[in-house]
């Protein structure tokens, strides 16, 4: 990404996949994951110095959790970035292990601001929630394998309105 493709950016979102559809799973001590985290701090990076101060985060494991710790660690280094967590719904983290819901709550603490998207689940809050977070941005950071999905249905939406994607592809 050329930092002078960009302007008038304020706000970033990001989109990525689980860790079902990520080539190794859980275990973020594999290579391939330390690999994407070091991008996706460049790209936080990156889009930062085109103007981004406000990052919005949905929450859900794999990707959307590297995507928050990124933005948190880059705090002390820059100043004015917020991240803002867009919930789907109250009951996102229920099922999740006691690690996975740990992690979950100490990010969404550090988080400046909270959007519920919808008290309840509902078929369509994920959806919602997605469209929410690209409606309210310029940019979108999207680490995706290609496998159809969330993440995919993200990347075209935010095509189709306009908004611009950096894509992180990750290697199946």
């Amino acid at each position: 990404m050329d930092e002078l493709e960009f302007e008038n950016i304020s706000v970033c979102s990001f989109t990525g996949n689980r860790p079902e559809k990520l080539p190794w799973g859980d275990d973020e001590r594999d290579g391939r994951c330390a690999e994407l985290k070091e991008r996706l701090e460049d790209a936080v990076r990156r889009v930062y110095r085109a103007g981004a101060r406000r990052f919005i985060c949905g929450m859900a494991k794999g990707a959307d959790m590297y995507f928050a710790e990124a933005v948190l660690a880059l705090r002390d280094e820059y100043r004015g970035i917020l991240l803002e967590a867009a919930i789907p719904c109250e009951s996102q983290t229920h099922g999740w292990s006691r690690e996975d819901r740990e992690r979950y709550n100490y990010i969404l603490h550090q988080c400046d601001d909270v959007t519920l998207v919808s008290r309840e689940y509902t078929p369509g809050c994920m959806q919602r929630r997605n469209k929410y977070m690209v409606d309210s941005s310029q940019v979108l950071i999207a680490a995706r394998t290609g496998a159809p999905g969330g993440t995919e249905q993200t990347v075209r939406y935010a095509r189709s309105v306009g908004v611009r994607v950096i894509e992180l592809m990750i290697d199946e």
